[in-house]
């Protein structure tokens, strides 16, 4: 089946930078990971794979993906500035070569956060063209996210009843669910579910979810 391409996939999205893979996708990369995080990032270190390792300096990768962990959307003229902005807000960071395996796309970074806490967080994602996205790990675990739906990722003890509390909210509040996935570390009394839905949760659901006791995590994502 032929697939139908939006006039944004065909000539990318409004942009600070001379990429859309490059620059676009790489600050909404770093964007994206900063949310993630949920709190304010002090340190971070980009993994850069493939063609982003060889290129990220002059295609402005690095600044865009700076500006991306502040904030800046990809049209943001502040990116242009965002290293100036970054020292000046007190967050520091670095970019390392790193293979990231022989299935990471050609653009993909992996990007290492220590938050204001002291806490640590980790997203690694690629910049598939046209200013679009795609996840593939958060904190360790694998992710299959490309931002075509929303979605919400929660960390839930492994307890019986636990999922079927979230899915039955979502349902009480006539949420229809997408996609379910769930991924359980060995070893850990925890498990990742990754529930795509077809429009944004609203904030009170997400704050039933944060209130419930057997969830550690509630990440919302929206749509690219």
């Amino acid at each position: 089946m032929a697939k139908d391409y939006s006039v944004f996939d065909i000539v990318g999205p409004n942009m600070i930078g001379p990429s859309s893979s490059h620059t676009a996708g790489a600050a909404r990369l770093g964007k994206t990971a900063s949310k993630i995080a949920g709190k304010p990032v002090k340190e971070v270190k980009f993994l850069l794979h493939g063609s982003f390792a060889e290129t990220y300096k002059g295609h402005g990768t690095d600044k865009a993906l700076v500006g991306g962990i502040l904030g800046f959307a990809p049209d943001d003229a502040k990116i242009k500035d965002s290293f100036k902005l970054a020292e000046e807000a007190g967050v520091k960071f670095e970019f390392i070569k790193k293979d990231l395996g022989e299935n990471a796309h050609p653009n993909t970074v992996k990007m290492e956060m220590v938050l204001e806490d002291g806490s640590t967080s980790s997203v690694m994602g690629a910049s598939i063209g046209g200013g679009n996205i795609k996840l593939t790990e958060m904190d360790g675990l694998a992710l299959d996210f490309n931002g075509s739906k929303a979605a919400v990722v929660l960390e839930i003890k492994d307890i019986p009843g636990a999922v079927s509390f979230v899915t039955g909210l979502l349902a009480h509040n006539n949420k229809n669910i997408a996609t379910m996935s769930t991924n359980k570390p060995a070893k850990s009394e925890y498990t990742f579910v990754t529930i795509e839905t077809d429009d944004k949760l609203d904030q009170d659901i997400v704050e039933q979810l944060r209130k419930f006791e057997v969830i550690a995590k509630v990440v919302v994502l929206d749509k690219f």
